[in-house]
């Protein structure tokens, strides 16, 4: 009888499969980047397949276009935020997955960014993800956001974390005065800014930076910033 569970296949045969379910259309929606760290952001998307299927790192109706939703938002999310960034250290708040921070890492390389990442099984993947791509200025961080030092974030990014609200909340003791908190949001994010109350607005400068596009006429983007007053 054939079995076609993976808890019976060899782990060559699990990578071979995860690695032809999905496209990988970045070399031709990003020309600009080099051999190099194409080759780095396809191990990426590799292993960000195959480890799907134990610790759910992304929906699984977006592994197919995982080059789409996730590595080609990040490449043109992080785009956006390096060029109003003032810092040289990057927190990705509930990391998860690693995107933003793995790409903003492997695209920025003269700034450091800490994978801030509460699940012990995530932050292991992490780990990997990290040392696989040779990130020398990334590190992952085992730690819920609350319990960071009070003062020490002078920079922060954060996709899929929670409501820009919430986010501010969870950032409060740990933000600088003049820290930078990027936000990426899709088209939705004004009702999120009216939902916010006064009391945390008081805190915060509220800014939006501006949009990009997903490749082939997809969805609008938005990066928001809130600077902590």
């Amino acid at each position: 009888m054939t079995d076609s569970g993976n808890h019976r296949r060899k782990p060559s045969e699990i990578k071979a499969k995860a690695e032809a379910s999905h496209f990988w259309r970045i070399p031709e929606w990003f020309p600009e980047i080099n051999e190099a760290n194409l080759a780095k952001l396809k191990i990426y998307q590799d292993d960000l397949i195959l480890f799907n299927a134990r610790m759910s790192l992304i929906s699984p109706r977006t592994e197919q276009v995982s080059d789409f939703v996730h590595i080609a938002d990040g490449i043109l999310g992080s785009h956006l935020v390096a060029s109003n960034f003032k810092s040289k250290e990057i927190y990705d708040f509930g990391s998860g997955n690693g995107v933003p921070g793995v790409i903003f890492a492997l695209l920025y390389p003269a700034h450091t960014v800490r994978l801030v990442e509460a699940d012990g099984r995530k932050i292991e993947y992490l780990k990997h993800c990290v040392a696989k791509m040779g990130l020398k200025n990334c590190i992952a961080v085992h730690a819920r956001i609350e319990d960071l030092g009070e003062g020490v974030v002078s920079g922060i990014v954060t996709r899929g974390l929670a409501s820009i609200s919430k986010s501010l909340l969870l950032a409060r003791r740990c933000s600088a005065m003049g820290c930078q908190f990027f936000h990426f949001k899709g088209q939705a994010w004004s009702k999120e800014i009216a939902e916010i109350p006064s009391q945390i607005l008081s805190s915060w400068d509220l800014k939006h930076v501006g949009d990009y596009r997903l490749p082939d006429h997809g969805p609008l983007m938005s990066i928001i910033l809130t600077t902590r007053k």
